[in-house]
Parts: C-alpha cells; sequence; structure tokens
C-alpha cells in the first residue's frame, strides 16, 4: 500500500472510530500560519507532536501527548527522553508516550497510528508536503514566519492556542519571563556585552566561520537574557534563513563580539586560540568564549517551554564568566 493511500485508510479507520461530540466552549479555534489557517472544532483529548521539543508545550500545561518525537541530540542516556521532560513526566505521573523515531524525517505512519486529535509543530522545518501529508491524519499547528525561525513565546503561543489553551499559554510565558528577569538581574556583567553563536566549528577546518542568525532561537534566547546581538551579525542575516556563513579571511568583520558561543571541547578552543585568523577576534583572544558539549546543558542553550528553567542558572553563570574575562 503507497503512503498516500495507507494515510487514506487510516483518516477513514479514525472517522469511524472518533465520537462525534458537541464543541467545547471557546471552540472552534482559528490559528493562523506559514501554510495558510487550521480550524480545530473541538476540544482535542490525543495531542501529538512532531519535530523539536513541542511536545513541551502541553506537558507544561499538564497534558501528557500520546507521541512525540524522540530526542536526537543530547540524550545522554539514550532512552529518547530529555531530563527535564523526563521530569514532568514524572512530576505528572506518566510515563513516555510511544516516541517518533525522525532520523530520516517524519514517521507519518507513527504519527498516524497515534490516533491524534491534533498534531502540534510551531518549532519545525515543516514542509508544505509534510504539512498537507499530515493534514491528512489531523489538523497541524505549524510554524507561522517559516522553518526552524519560531521562538519560545510563538512556540508556546502557537501550540498552547492549537490546544484551547491561549490564557494558560500566555501565563507560562510570563512566568518564564519573570524567571528570566530573576536570574540575569543576579548577574549584571552581561549588560551592554554582545554575544554571537557560531554552529559546529570544525578543527580541522577554520576556513569557514558558520554562525545561527538574527533570526534563529539560540541567538534570540541571548537577546532574552540581556546580551546585545553584534552589528556585525545582524548585517550578515539574511530574511528567512536560521543560519549564515563568512569565510575566516572576514573574521574582522565580527571584531564587535564580546562573547562567542559555539559546540566543543577544549580541542577547538585550542585550534581556535592558536589559528592566524580566528585568534583574532575579540572574544577569543579576550578569553569570552563559551563551549557547549553535546549533552542536555548544551541542548538547553535551544530554548524551550521545559529546558529553560532547567539550563537558565548555569547558562547565564557562564556568560556572565565569559563577559567578565573578556573585560
Amino acid at each position: 500500500m503507497s503512503r498516500v493511500a495507507f494515510l487514506g485508510a487510516v483518516a477513514a479507520l479514525l472517522a469511524l472510530v472518533s465520537p462525534t461530540r458537541p464543541a467545547a466552549e471557546g471552540f472552534p479555534v482559528t490559528v493562523e500560519h506559514s501554510f495558510g489557517t487550521t480550524t480545530i472544532e473541538r476540544q482535542p483529548d490525543r495531542v501529538a507532536t512532531v519535530a523539536w521539543a513541542n511536545h513541551e508545550v502541553p506537558l507544561a500545561l499538564g497534558i501528557v501527548p500520546v507521541g512525540f518525537a524522540r530526542a536526537n541530540f543530547g540524550d545522554d542516556d539514550g532512552d529518547g527522553v530529555l531530563p527535564w521532560v523526563a521530569e514532568r513526566l514524572a512530576e505528572l505521573g506518566a510515563p513516555a508516550p510511544q516516541l517518533f523515531d525522525e532520523g530520516d524525517g517524519i514517521d507519518f505512519e507513527a504519527v498516524a497510528a497515534s490516533r491524534p486529535d491534533v498534531i502540534l509543530a510551531a518549532y519545525s522545518g515543516l514542509s508544505r508536503q509534510d504539512y498537507d501529508i499530515l493534514s491528512r491524519i489531523a489538523p497541524v499547528i505549524p510554524h507561522a514566519d517559516g522553518a526552524w525561525a519560531t521562538g519560545w513565546r510563538e512556540m508556546i503561543r502557537l501550540n498552547a492556542a492549537g490546544l484551547g489553551r491561549a490564557e494558560d499559554g500566555a501565563a507560562l510565558i510570563d512566568r518564564i519571563e519573570a524567571r528570566i528577569a530573576e536570574v540575569t538581574a543576579a548577574h549584571p556583567a552581561l549588560a551592554d556585552k554582545t554575544a554571537m553563536f557560531v554552529t559546529h566549528l570544525d578543527a580541522r577546518d577554520l576556513s569557514v566561520i558558520r554562525f545561527y542568525s538574527a533570526n534563529d532561537t539560540r541567538t534570540r534566547f541571548l537577546a532574552d537574557l540581556g546580551l546585545d546581538l553584534p552589528r556585525s551579525v545582524r548585517d550578515a542575516s539574511e530574511p528567512g534563513r536560521f543560519s549564515g556563513e563568512i569565510s575566516a579571511e572576514r573574521i574582522d568583520d565580527f571584531a564587535d563580539v564580546d562573547i562567542l558561543v559555539t559546540y566543543g571541547g577544549p580541542d577547538l578552543l585550542a585550534r581556535i586560540r592558536e589559528n592566524p585568523l580566528t585568534s583574532r577576534m575579540q572574544a577569543v583572544a579576550g578569553g569570552g568564549v563559551v563551549l557547549l558539549g553535546n549533552d542536555p546543558a548544551g541542548t538547553a542553550a535551544t530554548p524551550t517551554p521545559l529546558s529553560i528553567e532547567w539550563v537558565l542558572e548555569e547558562y547565564v553563570a557562564r556568560l556572565a564568566d565569559a563577559a567578565r574575562t573578556a573585560e
């Protein structure tokens, strides 16, 4: 059976087994997004999510999804569930639900088999084709500003709206913002400092500097923490793209960067300090480098509703240490 035929059969089956219920208060709900609008007629009972971290919104609001994507980065114990998600599941007294393996893209068959009433994907790289296929299974909430461009606030707003919990989503944002303000207030060294987030550097080839643009959620999280985005990164950011790159021969363009955040360890730090080009960066020469590992702490630098609290104090402290070193 072809994939399209399979999904059509699943959709027909769900129509037969799903009882008709009157619309709950506040429904139907219509959500605008990159591909148009999605209308959800009734309060969803079975919530599935795809792509990175969308499951954290229903979990934060006390809803356990019937399935979500297996963690493919920073998963120390290999169980597919990051520690802040495991902690929240334990708080809710729930085991981990079905985990969708997205190593080769969205597992449409597994999503369909979970029989969702709604599919949340506000933070994702969903294509139009992905959206159309998923929409044959259940109403879908995709991104509103392009692939992987959804910030953590918008992730909460969109996904909470799809659950009919817009007010609860707004309250969750307020709580997270208050916690960020509390933690950053204890680190005045961050004031008036600039920071950029460089993608995974290859210690064997430092001829190209790849970085997350002004559109990326990691970069915007640095702004949440009180750091300024350097003019050089703003100028090099292209609309609709979450990353960019320049030749290391233009390294002097980043002279306005006080703190450099990237993934790597001591070996990488040694190489960028020794390299005749990267060593000229103010952040490198001044010691303002924060290295993140392929572990939960490194993963949490991509802010999500549950990971922010988990990583906040450690991350801000490390950034503040780098800011003081770079002075």
